[in-house]
């Protein structure tokens, strides 16, 4: 599969994002695959013990862990997107719609509005929603769901236990989770999050 080439629900680039391509890559296979090593690095060092007095509710945080995601990937890892997308509220909304989903999580977790589960998928949802970054945003999101839940002392989640990279059933129920989150409901998306 060409480079260019997207699958439902996951975010096209514009031509000067992918011309921030760090690697020398044509096949949209050979991407996964680097970006799929450049993100297990960043996952030991956002679940290291070393790593946990960071707060991963914070600006500073979230930009940081999508740089650990995708640095040896893209020139613009951990900088958020300038671009309107098919996915994602306009550019223009998305600070001030960040301040409030921390606001929010912090208030969640301060008084103990939600089960740890649920704080951890609801703001992995709003992420999501906004869409941040040019790329990378739902394993980005998923990422920092599960080192929230670890800090509210829960275990990290399964996310359905498969690729949601690739095109299949488990990207199809997780996409509908997040369709049915959008509408309010979000017990599918804790579910498939723990399945």
């Amino acid at each position: 599969m060409p480079l260019l080439d997207v699958g439902e629900g996951s975010t096209p680039l514009t031509p000067e994002e992918l011309g921030d391509l760090i690697p020398n890559l044509a096949a949209r296979e050979e991407l996964n695959e680097w970006e799929r090593e450049n993100i297990l690095r960043a996952r030991r060092w956002a679940l290291g013990r070393r790593n946990s007095k960071s707060d991963p509710v914070s600006d500073e945080y979230i930009r940081k862990l999508h740089d650990k995601m995708f640095d040896q990937t893209w020139k613009w890892a951990g900088c958020y997107r300038k671009t309107e997308k098919t996915i994602g509220v306009p550019v223009q909304q998305m600070r001030e719609m960040l301040v409030t989903l921390l606001g929010d999580t912090r208030y969640w977790i301060e008084n103990k509005t939600y089960p740890a589960d649920e704080i951890a998928v609801r703001f992995h949802h709003r992420l999501v929603l906004i869409h941040l970054f040019p790329n990378g945003n739902g394993r980005h999101a998923r990422m920092i769901a599960d080192v929230v839940a670890v800090k509210l002392g829960r275990p990290v989640f399964a996310w359905g236990g498969l690729s949601l990279t690739k095109p299949g059933e488990a990207r199809e129920k997780y996409l509908q989770a997040l369709r049915t989150a959008d509408g309010g409901e979000v017990v599918p998306l804790i579910e498939f999050a723990r399945s």
